[in-house]
């Protein structure tokens, strides 16, 4: 187990001052069953604490990032940040599955690839993190793992930014908006087209993709940007 915390501390600049909340964040109720002589404690409370830290942090960065969206376009977005494939995915990127402590009848099942046993850990070492170095120690961990992703536009898919730029634009009254093509150029599998999007007879932003349609995304989240 010394080798997680030598791991954590290189991946991620966390060194726990009580190392039993580290080794309980991975500790699945099935090794606590197989050990009950050494009196274990599971990771599922950790959990339940981890799961409200991770819903603040990401709430708290999703008001004052996106300061145009309504309530329920945050709570959509946070709900495809936080789900189960989601997080089981970050727990994989950061090794988590190689740190669980699972009972042989888990294992052999295949629970240490179980996405919602995945879920479950990335969730308790947050809830571990918590408790051991406060809320900011939590947020800069989700910050490290998560936040990127979201800035790198790993969730562009559930992001609509053309709706945003006419919702922010059209506050006070009709707006028309315009998406130009400006050039559509390379081959017919790598195609690249750049658009520009214009309101008030001026240009608001420019953007680039393998799509038309990515394309004009990438413009109104270029203009929002500019905007707000």
């Amino acid at each position: 187990m010394e080798r997680i915390a030598d791991n954590i501390a290189k991946d991620f600049n966390i060194s726990f001052h009580d190392e039993n909340l580290l080794y309980e964040a991975f500790t699945h109720s099935s090794y606590v069953n197989e050990h009950r002589h050494l009196a274990l404690q599971d990771n599922e409370r950790l959990e339940f604490l981890g799961d409200a830290v991770l819903e603040v942090v990401i709430s708290d960065y999703l008001f004052h990032t996106y300061k145009h969206w309504h309530e329920g376009k945050m709570t959509r977005l946070r709900a495809q940040i936080v789900c189960e494939p989601s997080l089981s995915s970050f727990a994989k990127e950061c090794h988590f599955d190689q740190y669980i402590r699972l009972g042989k009848g888990e294992e052999n099942m295949g629970g240490r690839q179980r996405p919602a046993l995945l879920c479950d850990v990335f969730e308790s070492f947050i809830g571990a993190v918590y408790l051991d170095q406060g809320i900011d120690a939590a947020r800069a961990f989700i910050n490290q793992v998560m936040i990127t992703k979201l800035k790198e536009d790993a969730f562009s898919h559930v992001m609509d930014y053309k709706t945003s730029l006419q919702e922010e634009l059209q506050k006070n009254g009709d707006v028309a908006i315009q998406y130009v093509l400006l050039s559509e150029e390379g081959p017919a599998h790598a195609r690249k087209f750049d658009v520009e999007v214009r309101a008030f007879g001026k240009v608001l932003g420019k953007g680039q993709g393998q799509s038309k349609k990515v394309a004009e995304q990438s413009a109104a989240k270029n203009a929002l940007e500019s905007l707000l």
